[in-house]
């Protein structure tokens, strides 16, 4: 399907507005179960749960036509499947950007205009046949006067100016929805979408991707298995990318006669080593390793590219990550949750008890007969961590999309590697080379540093905190317990007592009237004093009633959890 063009400005396309296009969009899927791996009846997800209704495939044709901006949004949401259905998230797997290449003489003007001389002038030959077009860019093959042969990368104009406009209309809705949507409650839209628009601001930025290959280069340097072309800085920009030109074949198209020339199980052990190093040595996560991405050049090395998507992860929760992982391969499911909970913002009614049982029965299930796949194991930690009302950071549902995508591809490479041995085994190494630096004299000196300040400030706020005390002004802030369980019951405890007494005083003054002499009686006494003696007897019964079955239903709730436990 080609990418919708403009007509009247960014935000009109084909005649129609683009928040009248996005409304449509949203309409038209609201109940087709798009956002549907989300629990909001507080039933935890399973394995095995019911397909999605509505079409997943329409759904990926559907954003693909509105551009460039959508056709990102379904990448991205292929990497959260606590939002999508398995599904969805297949189908947008496979979304491709079928989009017709523009003229030439537009990208000649782009390289001119951000390298500052013709064409002709940098490049010996300047192929006009496009080796490959996206929504973003188009890439062209080049030789440069020396006869290297390099790959050119070039925005393609307006690119950003339509992206920036798209996403200012997304996040009006992302804040309506956070506001007035439970789903939107849980899932924060408005900080995901900031999520989104940074990435693609990212993707945007050749020069950064630049970087990207020039440390992925540095960094996968220990693997002579792997490599990364590299960029050609003087011919680059934020819009020009050259790089070194990758040939060889995609990873899904190497021919049976290739594979017995050559083992390809080298190249997937060393992927994967070389990608676990990247994450939790250097703290950058490449989320999309997929086929089009590699290539097995001629001299029997795998080649990897399209750097533009790379998520940086710090180094505290880069720490996290390893040992949630390390926990989840080695089967201890209470680590596991321990870790999750460590590195997530509880919800409201977040569900600590089942979230618990549920995690550690899949981590057993997992280590006792090994069906799922690394990565398909952090996409069910993160799965039953949202359904239970904990809300995970981003950079661990992109860690299991790219622990699955290396999955995928190293089962096209080699299909009789055991993946998991080799994930456990480079795991364990990460781990001994992270213990050796931490006894690096600079890692020790920086520890003894922060002892030496807590010896020196120590005594210091010790004496202030007794101070506090013997002048009784010590304080302590309890954050939450406004939203918290214990004030709504004590809200109800104070009311009920309020009801009481009220209903005493009525009685109390309604028998006390009756002696009052009136000229207006009920049933032979005073009618004042009967209203208000039948207004208190109804308010006693209803407090009566309504804590009987208060109580009734606390003793249910109570047996329920016995039982579930």
């Amino acid at each position: 399907m080609s990418e919708t063009t403009t007509n009247d400005s960014p935000t009109t396309i084909g005649g129609m507005n683009r928040r009248q296009q996005i409304v449509r969009l949203l309409l038209r899927y609201r109940n087709s179960g798009v956002f549907s791996g989300i629990s909001l009846d507080g039933e935890l997800p399973r394995l095995g749960r019911q397909p999605a209704t509505g079409d997943p495939t329409q759904f990926v044709a559907d954003l693909e036509a509105l551009g460039t901006t959508f056709v990102k949004l379904g990448q991205v949401l292929s990497t959260r499947p606590d939002m999508i259905p398995p599904e969805y998230v297949a189908a947008l797997e496979r979304m491709q950007e079928k989009v017709a290449p523009i003229p030439v003489e537009q990208v000649r003007a782009i390289v001119e205009e951000d390298l500052g001389a013709p064409v002709g002038k940098l490049f010996a030959v300047f192929d006009p046949a496009p080796l490959g077009c996206a929504s973003i860019a188009q890439v062209h093959r080049a030789v440069l006067h020396d006869g290297r042969e390099v790959a050119i990368k070039v925005q393609k104009p307006d690119v950003a100016t339509q992206l920036r406009s798209d996403i200012g209309v997304l996040r009006s809705f992302a804040t309506a929805a956070d506001h007035f949507t439970r789903v939107g409650r849980k899932l924060r839209f408005s900080d995901w979408l900031d999520e989104f628009a940074k990435t693609l601001r990212m993707e945007l930025d050749y020069e950064a991707e630049a970087a990207n290959l020039a440390r992925f280069g540095q960094h996968l340097a220990p693997y002579p298995e792997l490599w990364v072309p590299q960029p050609l800085w003087d011919l680059c920009s934020r819009r020009v990318l050259t790089m070194e030109l990758v040939p060889g074949v995609r990873v899904d198209a190497i021919p049976p006669v290739r594979r017995t020339e050559q083992s390809m199980l080298p190249l997937a052990a060393a992927l994967v080593r070389g990608y676990l190093d990247q994450i939790f040595v250097h703290g950058e996560i490449h989320a999309d390793p997929h086929p089009g991405n590699l290539r097995v050049t001629p001299d029997g090395h795998l080649a990897i590219f399209d750097l533009g998507m790379v998520a940086h992860v710090p180094p505290r929760l880069r720490e996290r990550l390893l040992k949630l992982l390390f926990a989840a391969v080695d089967g201890r499911g209470e680590e596991v949750t321990d870790e999750i909970i460590a590195i997530s913002t509880r919800l409201e009614d977040y569900n600590e008890e089942r979230h618990l049982r549920e995690t550690g029965q899949m981590i057993a299930r997992y280590a006792a007969n090994g069906t799922l796949s690394e990565g398909q194991v952090v996409l069910e930690i993160v799965r039953i961590a949202t359904a239970s009302n904990l809300r995970t950071p981003p950079e661990l549902s992109l860690l299991g999309k790219a622990l699955l995508n290396l999955e995928g591809v190293c089962q096209l490479l080699a299909p009789e590697m055991d993946t998991r041995r080799v994930v456990e085994k480079q795991l364990q190494s990460v781990m001994r080379a992270r213990f050796r630096k931490s006894l690096s004299r600079a890692n020790l000196a920086s520890e003894m540093m922060e002892v030496q300040q807590l010896l020196r400030e120590g005594p210091r706020r010790m004496s202030d905190i007794l101070s506090l005390v013997a002048e009784n002004r010590l304080q302590m802030k309890v954050t939450g317990l406004e939203e918290s369980r214990l004030m709504e019951n004590i809200q109800k405890v104070a009311n009920r007592i309020a009801a009481g007494l009220i209903t005493a005083a009525l009685l109390l003054s309604s028998a006390l009237m009756m002696r009052v002499p009136t000229r207006w009686s009920l049933f032979g006494y005073p009618a004042f004093a009967i209203v208000l003696f039948l207004l208190g007897v109804a308010i006693g019964m209803g407090l009566i009633i309504s804590s009987l079955l208060f109580d009734r239903r606390t003793r249910s709730r109570a047996r329920e959890e016995r039982g579930h436990r």
